[in-house]
């Protein structure tokens, strides 16, 4: 049975430069028979789904209506079996939240929402392509905190290109003023097919580790004198708060993704939706299964893939895990203080955090 859920909302109303998720402006999408294809979908896996944790990303969930979300959300529930459902969250865009809509989110089942800041000063928010000030997000988060959502998310972004020298900390300042349970620090990355890639292989934009790494060791500082624990590279909750359902990713679980794009995995097979959102509807609507493509991993494959994401958090990767990693490499990581054992785990040291993309690459190849 699988028991994680993820559904992709490709739609946003302006599309932001360093973004590469599969999204699109609505534009001539028939937004009810995108939502009646997801619940098609939904329908399909009725007996083989029964989540623990749902998740609705993008793109921006709360772009649609209120009326179509409601049709959704309620959707869900007459599709699939939620009784177990423990976590259900939502992303959204600052500009696309009401209080009205908050509401019918919270009746409908939805107990956590991360919400899509990146920054609060608006020159780095201006870089970003962000459609919101800094006061309209503190007045959606107020409006979020009002409707009495159980857990509330932050989502951050540092070392963006010309942010002002002292905005980082000004940024975490801010944000933990509005007291969320869980902040998400992202580190830009310059992903292919974005603009920001573009303007970074023309030199109008550099990539710069020594300031990565200033700004990571400030969020890890600022946040856990905060009380947040620190329990993934780029994620921090207060007790009890952490991400059932991105938990399931980092730890290898099976999880059922509905919608243009979305990626399922399940045992050693994963496969992934077209990510054409007119196509996918077709599909749908012909009785066709949306599937791209897919693939069987390898267990050596599936192994590899559980020590890159499992190092990435508080509890480290298993040591069985590593059989075959040579002595000296594991010895050279103990030695240069980054990571240590215990417990029969390799835990990752603050050190080491801030190049766990380079250590699994020692440890993977």
């Amino acid at each position: 049975m699988i028991e994680h859920l993820y559904v992709h909302i490709p739609f946003c109303h302006r599309i932001c430069p360093y973004c590469a998720f599969y999204k699109h402006t609505p534009g001539n999408t028939q937004l009810a028979a995108f939502v009646q294809a997801v619940l098609a979908e939904a329908a399909r896996w009725r007996e083989e789904v029964r989540p623990r944790t749902v998740f609705l990303g993008g793109g921006t969930p709360t772009a649609l209506s209120e009326t179509h979300l409601e049709r959704l959300l309620a959707g869900l529930h007459d599709t699939l079996d939620l009784s177990q459902v423990s976590e259900f969250t939502i992303e959204a865009n600052p500009m696309t939240v009401t209080a009205k809509k908050a509401a019918m989110m919270r009746r409908l089942g939805v107990n956590r929402v991360s919400l899509g800041v990146q920054a609060w000063d608006a020159p780095t928010l201006a870089t970003l392509g962000r459609d919101h000030s800094a006061e309209e997000a503190k007045e959606t988060f107020a409006v979020l905190k009002n409707a009495d959502f159980p857990s509330l998310n932050i989502d951050l972004m540092f070392s963006v290109p010309g942010q002002p020298k002292d905005a980082w900390r000004e940024t975490l300042a801010t944000t933990l003023a509005l007291m969320p349970d869980h902040i998400s620090a992202y580190n830009l990355n310059y992903e292919e097919d974005t603009d920001f890639y573009e303007k970074l292989k023309r030199g109008l934009y550099r990539e710069d580790p020594e300031r990565d790494a200033d700004d990571f060791y400030l969020a890890i500082d600022t946040l856990e004198a905060a009380s947040f624990r620190h329990y993934e590279i780029s994620n921090y909750a207060r007790p009890g708060h952490e991400s059932m359902h991105n938990a399931a990713y980092w730890f290898g679980k099976d999880y059922l993704g509905l919608g243009p794009s979305a990626v399922s995995t399940q045992g050693l097979t994963r496969w992934k939706n077209m990510p054409d959102t007119q196509r996918y509807i077709d599909a749908v609507q012909a009785g066709v299964q949306p599937q791209q493509e897919a693939e069987q991993l390898t267990p050596d494959q599936h192994r590899l893939e559980r020590i890159a994401l499992e190092l990435r958090t508080a509890q480290g990767v298993a040591m069985e895990r590593l059989e075959g990693v040579p002595a000296r490499t594991l010895a050279m990581l103990q030695e240069e203080g980054f990571a240590t054992i215990q417990d029969d785990r390799l835990i990752l040291t603050r050190q080491g955090k801030a190049m766990a993309d380079s250590i699994a690459g020692e440890l993977v190849d």
